[in-house]
């Protein structure tokens, strides 16, 4: 793990660059007859000062470790003393958790807390919970048998002034550790001392959108086409500069689709308004939310439910299309049960729904309440955040999870040995750099197939991974020229 505070990857603060030119407007001039009177006056430009920017790399992370049911005490036995076996309805999965930092009760509160707003990562009270470069190990695994799989998803916190983000790694160890007899006979003769397990254990790295452990690639699993209804709170809180930052980025998620994608626009405050049935006409849409004016209540449930009906039944709703609901708000609803029934009701009808919490005065445990899952809550602290909300939300729903690399142990680390650099906005053409103070959560997958049988026995394999933050500002060639981008395109096109 490598954290970079090198002072000469800072950049300036713009807001304390003050101008100084010490005295000025120093003047004298005689005046009245007969005298030698002299006026004069100083102006001064006091207190400048120049301080450097910061920036910051932080890490936390949570294992798993799936060998299959009844291996509690064997897990325990490998190093893990305070391992947690996953359960389903109180049933066993086969599936450990290993070790997560901070470690709160269970893998669904991790997952809110890296999601959310209640934890600073970046502040200094964060570092006595976090790994920031400590290079402590994520599985120390004595006991593997083929069909076992681990999975860690690691959170990754860029803290102040935006930056290239990139993943490496290398394989320390990959031995033989002997050789018993039936891993003789299953490969024959071998002498080089080298093990088989870096080229039979599988690999998959992936941008782990949703924070949840799991690989999913195809969003909404749309089949034929998606159909959106972006459902905006317009009530009188709402600020002015929030409002327009509501237009810019609800406009910028329409920019994402494509036909036959369709998408709707919807307001609510005291009452709700159909602004603009589903089309593919994007531009109609975009003019739609151009017109939005904060005034009213939050009749959120009015807003839900005309979402619900346009979605299902609308002139150009289609059946069988995805249908997904995103809706934003910055408070509480008029009518909480009106509004946690109206969203049960679209749930119900197969609507994936969408929640934003914006800025401090939302009920965001109430959002998340009427979201179709934890997963599908997001919060914008203030309207800054909401082009990255809702490009987050853009991903999960239109691509799904994105892979960065796959393959064998030792096809993937080879990529990784080189550096690989990560995209920061999977939108946008090319390879963007990450804003400052945003979460970007990486998965991390390995899985000894069961087909591998008796050739790995005794075999280990060590391995090293982490990641490296770069100042985005005044650098056009990140990490230098020849790193690989995990879009596949060269580093910084």
């Amino acid at each position: 793990m490598t954290e970079h505070n090198d002072p000469t990857l800072n950049s300036l603060s713009r807001r304390s660059i003050l101008g100084g030119i010490g005295a000025v407007g120093i003047a004298s001039a005689g005046a009245g007859l007969g005298t030698s009177a002299f006026f004069s006056d100083e102006e001064e430009f006091m207190n400048n000062s120049l301080q450097a920017g910061t920036l910051d790399l932080k890490l936390d992370y949570k294992a798993t470790y799936l060998g299959g049911p009844g291996r509690l005490d064997a897990v325990e036995a490998m190093g893990y003393p305070n391992v947690e076996e996953i359960t389903d309805d109180g049933e066993s999965t086969g599936r450990y958790l290993l070790a997560q930092a901070p470690s709160p009760a269970d893998m669904q509160e991790w997952e809110d807390l890296v999601q959310g707003e209640a934890f600073d990562f970046c502040s200094p009270a964060a570092d006595e919970f976090l790994v920031n470069g400590d290079g402590i190990p994520m599985f120390t695994l004595s006991d593997v048998k083929p069909g076992d799989s681990g999975e860690v998803t690691v959170s990754i916190h860029i803290c102040d002034n935006p930056g290239y983000l990139r993943m490496m790694g290398d394989i320390t160890e990959n031995v033989e550790n002997g050789q018993t007899e039936p891993e003789i006979d299953a490969e024959g003769e071998d002498t080089d001392g080298i093990g088989e397990l870096a080229d039979a254990i599988e690999v998959c790295v992936w941008y782990d959108e949703d924070c949840d452990n799991v690989f999913e690639p195809t969003g909404t699993g749309q089949q034929n086409e998606l159909e959106v209804a972006l459902v905006s709170d317009t009530s009188g809180s709402i600020t002015e500069s929030e409002l327009a930052q509501l237009k810019t980025a609800g406009k910028d998620f329409v920019d994402n689709l494509s036909v036959p994608d369709e998408a709707a626009a919807i307001s609510f405050a005291t009452s709700a308004s159909l602004d603009q049935e589903l089309t593919t006409n994007y531009q109609a849409v975009k003019d739609a939310i151009d017109t939005y004016d904060d005034s009213g209540s939050t009749n959120m449930s009015a807003g839900i439910s005309t979402a619900e009906t346009e979605l299902l039944t609308g002139t150009n709703a289609t059946a069988g299309a995805s249908k997904v609901m995103i809706l934003l708000s910055d408070g509480s609803p008029n009518s909480a049960s009106a509004a946690t029934a109206a969203a049960n009701s679209a749930k119900g009808q197969g609507i994936r729904v969408f929640t934003i919490a914006l800025g401090s005065g939302a009920n965001e445990a109430f959002l998340e309440s009427i979201a179709t899952s934890p997963d599908d809550a997001f919060v914008a602290p203030d309207g800054a955040d909401l082009d990255t909300v809702y490009a987050e939300i853009a991903q999960i729903v239109l691509d799904g999870e994105q892979k960065i690399a796959e393959g064998t142990m030792a096809e993937v680390f080879a990529q990784l040995s080189e550096g690989v650099l990560l995209d920061g906005n999977r939108q946008e053409e090319g390879t963007q750099p990450y804003p400052g103070a945003t979460t970007q959560c990486i998965g991390f997958e390995w899985t000894l197939p069961f087909d591998v049988g008796n050739e790995v026995q005794t075999d280990s394999v060590g391995f090293d991974f982490g990641f490296e933050v770069e100042q985005s500002r005044h650098n056009e060639t990140p990490f230098g020229a020849n790193n690989t981008a995990s879009n596949g395109t060269p580093a910084g096109n």
